[in-house]
């Protein structure tokens, strides 16, 4: 009947002690203020269970009440200790008319608990619950059965209980070591967790809000991830990207560079920059600026690529604008020079023609030669015109009118090879600000040119409309041969031409015109389908 009266209290003891410790898992809550207060009442109250359920021997109650508070010592301290002690101690003067002793005993085991607790703060708290343990069994064996002579003749019931009690200090030591050392755990994983959480956040932001593209290769070149700015920068989700083969994406001509760069870092295990053009959804290329980082593991064998794409599209157009900037300083220096060389002799062939005019005023070919030297004077005028800034006056003009004077202008020679030019004006007012030789310029320089794409005929279309923000729109189109499209960007740097015996200097001396005059050209074609050319210039309001 002992056992079974032991294990009962056990088992109440391991149930009370656990408790708490489970309960307070559940809870996220911040620490209670004056928490030994608390903890002591609790253990105090677990104290008198354990009194309940106190055996009778010999006419003395008996229980492993001082497990519990040795763990409250060893745990939380002499205060909480004496708290539950304390509860325990009248719960067992209710139960038990031998007072002498069990009060006797409380004192004494109270005074040594607190002077081992008070030697052995500075141990970890296993350690104190041993030392402690050991100090209550010493002062239990002299105390009760040889100083008090409480069942002197019966040492076996004595040694049982001090048992009983080890096994309880035990137990409850295990179960609150165990809680403590999975609280630890847990506490330390979510640390870990938010660590983690919060570093992903900061990359996630990183990822997500830079307009660079981030893919990640893995060593069978495939991509397994693909950043947010994808879909911002080339129109695709990222979902669709996943499905879609990574050299698809590239210009035909930019994948065996592409495949190169990717083979060396794999062999060489070092970073390499690419420049490669990717294919936006709308179908236009765009020029990006990569460098290929590997991804090592522990083994030195790489897991991962990591590729970082920079739009250069805007750096590239800058460093076009610089070229043909420089082009244009080297061509009007030269074009300078030669045309101030040429404009000395000029000027002295002249005047002797001029002079042999007026001596024979019936001579055909003088007057011939005298026309074509001022043409080459006109000619040379324009080169110097590309060598310095000439001052032009603006006047106001009808385009209508500059165009028709042009085309006026051309009709002879239109009509020997066949050609006609049609115009469709939506307005009769479409008047500007310009210099009005320089206008003509450009529209005898771009007829020209629709009719020399046409040595069989055809029709040179003409329109004038009004367009978006006080502008003026003049469309082009001409049935010649058309331009590829990839030399359409080229159209206008100096000595770039695509005829024959083209100088490069016509569409060059065009932009400058309109450019002077704040407007914009751009050219539309496609091979056996012709060319448009469409001018944009302001309005007067």
């Amino acid at each position: 009947m002992i056992l079974i009266d032991y294990i009962i209290n056990l088992s109440m003891l391991s149930l009370m002690v656990s408790t708490p410790l489970v309960i307070r898992s559940y809870l996220n809550h911040k620490p209670l203020k004056q928490l030994w207060v608390w903890a002591g009442l609790y253990a105090g109250a677990v104290s008198c269970v354990l009194v309940s359920l106190s055996f009778q021997d010999e006419g003395y109650s008996y229980d492993i009440r001082y497990a519990i508070i040795i763990l409250v010592f060893a745990y939380l301290g002499p205060g909480a200790g004496i708290i539950s002690s304390s509860l325990a101690l009248m719960s067992r003067l209710i139960v038990s008319e031998n007072w002498f002793p069990a009060i006797v005993g409380w004192v004494v085991v109270m005074i040594i608990l607190v002077v081992i607790h008070n030697l052995t703060m500075h141990l970890k708290p296993v350690k104190r619950v041993m030392i402690l343990l050991c100090s209550y069994i010493v002062t239990y064996i002299i105390t009760v059965p040889i100083i008090l002579n409480v069942i002197r003749d019966n040492p076996v019931f004595h040694l049982q209980y001090l048992l009983f009690v080890s096994i309880g200090v035990l137990i409850g030591g295990i179960i609150i070591e165990s809680y403590e050392k999975l609280h630890r755990i847990i506490h330390e994983r979510k640390r870990m967790e938010q660590t983690l959480e919060e570093s992903e956040s900061k990359y996630r932001l990183i990822a997500e809000n830079t307009s660079d593209l981030i893919m990640v290769m893995d060593k069978e070149h495939a991509i397994s991830y693909f950043s947010p700015s994808h879909e911002v920068v080339l129109g695709y989700k990222v979902p669709e990207l996943e499905k879609t083969e990574i050299c698809k994406l590239i210009h035909p001509d930019d994948v065996v560079n592409f495949r190169e760069t990717i083979t060396k870092i794999m062999k060489n295990k070092e970073s390499l920059p690419v420049e490669f053009r990717f294919q936006h959804i709308s179908g236009k290329w765009i020029d990006f600026e990569s460098r290929c980082m590997p991804v090592m593991s522990d083994e030195r064998v790489i897991e991962h690529i990591v590729i970082i794409s920079r739009d250069i599209s805007e750096r590239k157009k800058a460093e076009e604008i610089l070229l043909q900037s420089e082009k244009l300083s080297i061509v009007g220096e030269l074009a300078a020079g030669v045309a101030h060389e040429i404009r000395n002799p000029l000027t002295t062939i002249k005047g002797f023609l001029q002079l042999y005019g007026k001596e024979d005023h019936s001579n055909e070919i003088n007057n011939l030669l005298l026309s074509e030297l001022e043409r080459i004077e006109t000619i040379t005028s324009e080169m110097l015109s590309l060598g310095k800034p000439q001052a032009i006056q603006l006047n106001r003009a009808n385009l209508c009118d500059l165009i028709d004077h042009t085309v006026d202008f051309l009709s002879p020679q239109a009509n020997m090879k066949n050609i006609q030019f049609s115009r469709s004006y939506l307005g009769a007012d479409f008047f500007i600000t310009c210099e009005q030789n320089q206008i003509k310029q450009v529209f005898l320089n771009i007829f020209k040119n629709a009719m020399e794409a046409m040595p069989k005929g055809g029709n040179i279309d003409i329109k004038l409309r009004k367009g978006i923000d006080g502008e003026c729109v003049i469309s082009i189109q001409d049935e010649g041969c058309g331009i590829p499209e990839e030399l359409l960007p080229r159209l206008g740097e100096p000595f770039y031409t695509l005829k024959e015996k083209g100088t490069g200097l016509g569409l060059m001396i065009c932009h400058k015109i309109i450019k002077q005059h704040n407007g914009m050209i751009s050219y539309h074609s496609k091979l056996s389908k012709g060319t448009l050319v469409e001018l944009k210039l302001p309005l007067i309001n």
